[in-house]
């Protein structure tokens, strides 16, 4: 029956055996009344009386199941109870064979009652079942003790028993809700953060390559403007080959967001080393700027892990692209330094440098210009916090060095991974 109290449940294959088990014993009860001997020496009660009684206590019994409130109230439990027991009480003193009805009220008691009061329900009950019987003995044994007392203890243990494992269930229960509500908001957070470095790795992507070719196309465009310029000197040859170089800048653009949308390698670290896409870089900026960009590489050329080539590659564009549009440098250099722990980027211009600390001011008049503003000393504009992200992520550091006048220079640090220093002594070991 449907339980409005915090009751433990009770399986209905078990519900309806302790039915059954009240009606055999009532109908028990009964046949024993009807074929025993009554009057004749005092020991039973005439028949009908206990027939009578047997379908009082069946009658009481099949009320609470039946109304639903015993389960949803417990002063209607007690009250039914009570009733109940009172019932049996009088039939036991009608029929012995009653005392047997007291091993289904334990369960009653225990189930319905709360546990100090069941206790002592089930002892009260225990000493009724006693009494009754012995009542209609001619000598009082200890057997007549034994069999109730033996009878509460174990439908005591059991229903203690039961009640604990029902206990434990539900704390199981409880926690393996806790465990999937705790999945879901896991699983939802990893989700939010994979849309956040997403999103990250995007915004790297499209200022180191997009926004920074983009700038070279449009710096281009207008030198070859300025050489078509009827007010100059008409440079129609030098007009020509600056805007072939915007075609190129432009193809390449194209190739690098098609490559970093898939998440693939860049297209000058394909098939190609680290080194070499330096010095490409290196040329190719030269080739598009007024400044003199030289490629040193110290150490001993070794593999490093892609996402080591992809970083520093980025670094140095972002870079040399700051160095292009704000520095107004007419030199730079680039130095891959391969160590055996360490390998490190730096990239150093002689242009006009800044003051550091005043990388807001800076960044606030870049933005002014329509520039990207990222020639901030303190990494406000985005480009240098590109690069500080791009070399957190492999557990590198990068620093700033400028001041005004004195030009820049820009280093990263990153650790080389342990496979990456072995292979290369490896290496060196083959004759």
């Amino acid at each position: 029956m449907p339980s409005g109290r915090d009751l433990a449940p009770v399986p209905d294959r078990l519900r309806w055996g302790l039915h059954l088990l009240v009606a055999a014993l009532l109908v028990l009860v009964a046949l024993r009344g009807i074929t025993s001997p009554s009057g004749m020496d005092g020991t039973a009660a005439p028949w009908p009386w206990v027939v009578a009684g047997c379908a009082l206590v069946g009658a009481i019994y099949a009320a609470g199941p039946l109304s639903g409130v015993v389960a949803d109230s417990s002063g209607a439990s007690a009250v039914w109870l009570g009733l109940l027991l009172v019932a049996w009480v009088g039939l036991l003193a009608l029929a012995p064979e009653a005392v047997y009805l007291a091993f289904p009220w334990f369960f009653l008691l225990l189930h319905l009652l709360p546990r100090r009061v069941a206790l002592t329900a089930v002892f009260l009950t225990t000493v009724a079942a006693i009494v009754g019987f012995a009542w209609h003995q001619n000598v009082f044994t200890v057997a007549m003790v034994i069999g109730p007392v033996v009878g509460a203890g174990v439908v005591i243990a059991t229903v203690f028993g039961y009640q604990a494992l029902q206990a434990e269930s539900e704390q199981r229960r409880r926690l393996i809700v806790e465990l999937d509500r705790a999945r879901a908001e896991l699983a939802v957070a990893h989700h939010r953060s994979g849309v956040v470095d997403e999103r990250a790795r995007l915004a790297r992507e499209i200022h180191d390559t997009l926004a920074q070719g983009l700038s070279s196309i449009q710096l281009l465009l207008q030198a070859a403007t300025r050489s078509l310029d009827p007010a100059r000197e008409v440079d129609a040859e030098r007009a020509a080959n600056l805007v072939e170089q915007a075609r190129q800048a432009a193809k390449d653009n194209l190739a690098e967001a098609r490559r970093f949308v898939q998440a693939l390698t860049p297209v000058d670290l394909d098939q190609s080393t680290l080194a070499a896409a330096l010095r490409r870089l290196c040329e190719t900026t030269t080739a598009r700027s007024e400044i003199a960009v030289t490629f040193h590489e110290v150490g001993a050329p070794t593999a490093l892990p892609t996402p080591v080539d992809v970083a520093l590659l980025r670094i140095a564009q972002g870079a040399l692209a700051n160095t292009v549009q704000h520095s107004g440098a007419t030199r730079a250099d680039v130095t891959l330094t391969t160590a055996d722990a360490v390998v490190s980027l730096d990239v150093v211009d002689d242009g006009a440098g800044f003051e550091p600390g005043q990388g807001d001011a800076t960044d606030a008049a870049a933005r002014a210009r329509g520039d990207d503003g990222v020639s901030a000393s303190d990494g406000t504009g985005f480009g240098l916090r590109s690069m500080r992200e791009r070399a957190a992520l492999l557990g590198g550091r990068l620093s700033v060095e400028s001041r005004p006048g004195a030009g820049t220079a820009i280093s990263v640090h990153l650790d080389r991974p342990i496979e990456s220093a072995e292979q290369a002594m490896t290496v060196e070991r083959v004759p």
